[in-house]
């Protein structure tokens, strides 16, 4: 049993989840005066955000672009305030991404609008009207400032709620069409068939209930170097915000496995493991899996109708919680030719998509993630990371009554991949050294993401709307529960920025709790980053075909 009292009377507080969002929060507590503790179930921090090894590759899971790259704007703030890009050089892209369709018929997707527009209009001047409307609106966004990372809206001031309000009025019908114009709609008036299909794969893959506003948003901040990938990819950057947090005074504890929180009076106290330890202080956070500390580690008895709503019905809900994934890393000795693109997404043929298990999308996206961040491959060699979005409930029965026909689909899956790069580049096939096959599972037991979830929910969604709901009204409480917080992307929406920002905003309602100042500043470490600062990354069992054993 232990009893974080605080040192010094300091308010104690236990965060359960080590990943980006409680790494924040951590942070922003001990900047403002709190002794905290971070229980995380896994080895290492980050939660999605994450990475392992095999044969000297760092397979990187998660970030694939990240917002707040570049100075001046609050989403780069709170990345500084963290330590998250000390060090670090950042790679930036002229295109987001390429879709090839099973007729070799390709679109890019640069970043700079005038190029784009040129492009497009070569691939379909038919649809002359419609892409240069794109574009057009492309062109505004390049010129917005609107990154509202800092503060929730509850606890801006009438200053702020002014300023806030000067930058949007001007771009307020701008944002009100793209967001109320769905990407389907907008790309079924294409007559070319490839941007028909094309454009919703700008992110990747298909977000199917996105509207413009998003893409237009993310394609501006990529233009401007605020979309770029920092080296040492998603370890590396929670690695560096662990650092920060540890620096700070903050503990984190590994292996430790919640399963209640306790309960006093209609007060959380504290948490109990999974091995029975105990661990007390003055306020809780939950900075996991919403449906899991809702209603097992509080037996589901602190929730409202909008609660209940969100964290079950909308759990169930087609479209409104992202897919889970299957991420296959391909690592190759040599490298491919300097003109492949960075990302494609390829648009599968129906021999094709019968061929591969579970894929939800008839889509695969293949990333050459060595030009990302060359220190994720050997010297000399390059890694691929292939994914489409699956099933996650068909690869959990697998799993679970059937590990032969579980490992035969993930044998298949990579034999899938070999034969797909191989057509792709021919000679690939005889350079592959390692193949590595991640299910939905996967995810699901390593972070405890409802259905391996890879973000939660979808933005533009009422599932978004009930969210926003909780952090801007109910404060990020449950209600009925005192010292009790939630974090995370089940509470202030997915993406890297949107969690660490959450951290921060259930830290600022906390200090107007406790009517203590909130307090930050930024990380002033400047050392060059290295590899050596990823620390120990796990490796997992090797299996026939290549594959590597879920430990």
């Amino acid at each position: 049993m232990t009893r974080d009292n605080g040192a010094a009377g300091k308010p104690s507080v236990i965060i359960i989840g080590g990943g980006v969002a409680g790494l924040a929060a951590g942070c922003y507590a001990q900047m403002s005066g709190m002794d905290t503790r971070i229980l995380e179930k896994h080895v290492l921090p980050g939660g999605c955000c994450t990475a392992w090894s095999r044969e000297g590759y760092i397979f990187d899971y998660c970030i694939e672009w990240l917002i707040g790259t570049a100075p001046g704007n609050e989403a780069n703030q709170i990345w500084r305030e963290l330590g998250a890009l000390d060090g670090k050089a950042i790679t930036n892209f002229e295109m987001f991404n390429r879709v090839v369709d099973e007729n070799e018929r390709e679109v890019t997707f640069y970043n700079d609008p005038d190029r784009l527009q040129r492009h497009l209009l070569e691939v379909s001047p038919a649809d002359a009207q419609l892409i240069k409307s794109f574009c057009r609106d492309l062109r505004r966004f390049l010129r917005l400032d609107v990154f509202p990372f800092l503060k929730p809206p509850p606890l801006k001031t009438l200053p702020e709620k002014l300023d806030m309000l000067r930058k949007v009025l001007p771009a307020f019908f701008l944002f009100w069409r793209t967001s109320a114009t769905q990407m389907e709609d907008f790309t079924a008036k294409f007559r070319d068939p490839l941007l028909r299909r094309a454009f919703p794969n700008v992110f990747f893959q298909d977000h199917e209930c996105f509207p413009l506003l998003p893409y237009l948003y993310n394609i501006a901040c990529a233009y401007h170097g605020n979309a770029g990938f920092p080296q040492g990819g998603s370890l590396g950057l929670a690695r560096s915000i662990e650092n920060r947090y540890t620096e700070l005074g903050g503990e984190i504890s590994y292996r430790a496995r919640v399963a209640r929180v306790l309960v006093e009076d209609d007060r959380a106290v504290g948490v109990e493991l999974k091995n029975g330890d105990r661990f007390y202080a003055d306020h809780v956070i939950s900075a996991c899996d919403g449906n899991t500390t809702i209603y097992r580690f509080l037996d589901g008895k602190y929730t409202s109708p909008a609660i209940d709503k969100l964290y079950t019905e909308m759990l169930g809900k087609p479209g409104v919680v992202y897919p889970s994934m299957v991420s296959v890393f391909v690592g190759v000795d040599g490298d491919l030719p300097p003109e492949t693109p960075h990302s494609t997404t390829y648009l599968l043929s129906g021999q094709d998509a019968a061929a591969l298990p579970r894929v939800l999308q008839d889509s695969l996206v293949v990333q050459l993630r060595s030009r990302y961040w060359p220190g994720c491959a050997p010297p000399g060699k390059a890694l691929l990371h292939c994914t489409y979005f699956s099933e996650f409930g068909y690869w959990r029965e697998l799993r679970t009554r059937n590990r032969r026909g579980y490992w035969a689909e993930k044998r298949k899956v990579a034999e899938f991949m070999r034969g797909f790069l191989e057509k792709r580049f021919p000679g690939i096939g005889g350079r592959i050294e390692v193949v590595d096959v991640a299910t939905p599972t996967t995810n699901h037991r390593y972070t405890g993401n409802h259905n391996g979830s890879i973000l939660g929910w979808m933005g533009f969604t009422e599932a978004d709307d009930l969210a926003t709901e909780l952090v801007e009204k109910q404060r990020m409480r449950l209600p009925g529960l005192a010292g009790f917080s939630m974090a995370g992307q089940w509470v202030g929406g997915g993406g890297l920025i949107k969690a660490a920002a959450s951290g921060r905003f259930v830290t600022q309602y906390l200090c107007e709790e406790l009517r203590i100042p909130f307090q930050a500043w930024e990380s002033t470490g400047g050392r060059a980053w290295c590899p050596d600062m990823l620390g120990h990354l796990p490796q997992l069992d090797v299996r026939p075909m290549q594959l590597t054993e879920e430990a």
